[in-house]
């Protein structure tokens, strides 16, 4: 007869073997605190506004631990090969938001349930896996340059095919779009300033505190 320790021990072994086959067959697919890297660490003069780390966002309240922005390693190089185009123009990128809490994803759909502006947090958003990004473009100062909208204009005027806006501004849009697009990003029909990393099905959903990682 196994000892009480001995099957202990074979369950544990076979706990870890359904996770491994679960994750594609190495348990280096979990997700940890290393999928996602700060972004400063990869593009330094990258400007971060993050606006979840302030009131100054559509719910009203600070929601994020920090003003840092986290992507998966893949995204935040190809968000740098965006900000390397752009510098060709004497411009540069802001990021508003980039890896969001699964927890978060769940209060936006209870102020605004509509998958056009907020993915249903049963799926997930791109943010929810550190692969989206909301940015805008500053100049060589780092001051905004004129777009249509604010940041979360959760109206048709953020939209792409919103072409009634002075030229200057459809000029800037479609500079950012291109450049984002240049660096494998998919741009967002209903939010100008919404961009995809073109791999993002190869990365899970996540779930990690700020006051976790704003500490690493």
């Amino acid at each position: 007869m196994k000892s009480p320790f001995l099957r202990l021990a074979v369950s544990v072994t076979v706990l870890l073997s359904c996770i491994t086959l679960a994750w594609g067959g190495s348990l280096e697919g979990i997700p940890k605190h290393s999928r996602v890297v700060d972004v400063k660490q990869v593009i330094p003069d990258m400007i971060v506004a993050m606006q979840y780390a302030t009131a100054d966002n559509f719910t009203g309240k600070v929601l994020y631990d920090c003003n840092r922005c986290f992507l998966t390693e893949t995204t935040a190089r190809k968000l740098g090969k965006a900000q390397m185009e752009l510098k060709k123009q004497q411009l540069g990128l802001k990021v508003w938001d980039c890896y969001r809490p699964l927890s978060v994803q769940k209060i936006f759909w209870s102020l605004v349930p509509d998958p056009r502006y907020v993915a249903d947090p049963a799926k997930g958003s791109r943010h929810n896996r550190g692969t989206a990004v909301d940015a805008t473009l500053v100049d060589a100062q780092g001051n905004e340059l004129l777009m249509p909208t604010r940041f979360d204009d959760f109206s048709s005027r953020a939209s792409h095919d919103n072409m009634d806006l002075p030229a200057q501004i459809l000029k800037n849009r479609e500079v950012l779009e291109n450049a984002m697009k240049k660096a494998g990003f998919l741009p967002l029909p209903t939010e100008w300033w919404h961009f995809d990393d073109d791999e993002w099905q190869s990365f899970e959903l996540l779930d990690i505190r700020f006051n976790d990682i704003c500490r690493d």
